[in-house]
């Protein structure tokens, strides 16, 4: 695919752009079509290591792209450092994508990024993403919501101590609670659910690597959680489910629920 022309960046004294990008869970063909559009006329990309990062491979040699991605426990390139490039780049003229996994504002640190945008004036856009709450369950054959199973979401920050809201959730039968980053914390989080009166038959499901090849699904329960992610050797990237959508064979047979919807 051919870069597309922008006429007037790279001039000196032009202020260029920064695109914040929502990139999804994965496949390049998730992206929307703006995302898409922007990230092929850019000067400068500047990825995460989640999300369609194979699409990099198809951008003009002669744009910069620059790695900031993030790992458990090593974040080589700091936010505030991501922060300055995005204002750096664009104030020399260039048009700036910041690609990341997922939506930029969930969980992904957007608002930052936006923030500072605003304090350097430099113009800006915000483009959405699926966001892996939603899509890696899906990927696995589990709705976050379902007439008659569920009828309300609540979304977690793993990394985070669990507050009164999220016991509430946990303890309510009518709620799907997801958990991004927090194959770490499992244990803690199984700890605070049981103690919070959720029942320990309450169906968990982790999804692993979602709508990529290496998608896998453990099924499990809150009273089996830890022990069952520990053999089978759960990792990150990880989705945990926990509420009754997360039953093994409540939309598809047991045995293709870990791939059957995968794209």
């Amino acid at each position: 695919m051919r870069k597309a022309s922008l006429p007037g960046r790279d001039v000196p004294g032009t202020l260029g752009r920064v695109a914040i990008v929502g990139g999804g869970p994965g496949p390049s063909d998730l992206m929307t079509v703006r995302a898409h559009r922007l990230l092929f006329a850019a000067d400068v990309v500047i990825a995460d290591r989640l999300g369609p990062v194979d699409v990099l491979d198809e951008l003009d040699p002669r744009v910069e792209v620059i790695d900031v991605g993030k790992r458990p426990g090593h974040h080589p390139v700091p936010q505030h450092e991501i922060n300055a490039l995005l204002v750096a780049h664009a104030k020399a003229g260039r048009r700036v994508v910041r690609l990341k996994g997922g939506d930029p504002f969930v969980f992904g640190r957007g608002g930052e990024e936006v923030t500072a945008c605003l304090e350097a004036g430099v113009p800006f856009e915000v483009v959405p993403g699926p966001t892996s709450a939603v899509s890696v369950p899906q990927a696995a054959g589990i709705p976050v919501t379902h007439r008659g199973v569920s009828g309300a979401m609540h979304l977690v920050n793993g990394q985070a101590e669990l507050g009164p809201g999220t016991l509430a959730a946990l303890a309510d039968d009518t709620v799907t609670t997801v958990i991004l980053m927090g194959v770490a914390a499992l244990e803690r989080i199984v700890r605070d659910a049981l103690a919070a009166g959720a029942p320990p038959t309450r169906p968990v499901a982790i999804v692993e690597s979602g709508h990529t090849p290496r998608q896998r699904t453990t099924h499990t329960t809150l009273a089996r959680a830890v022990a069952d992610a520990r053999a089978a050797q759960v990792m990150n990237p990880a989705v945990i489910v926990i509420g009754e959508v997360a039953r093994a064979g409540l939309l598809l047979p047991v045995a293709s629920a870990s791939s059957a919807l995968a794209l």
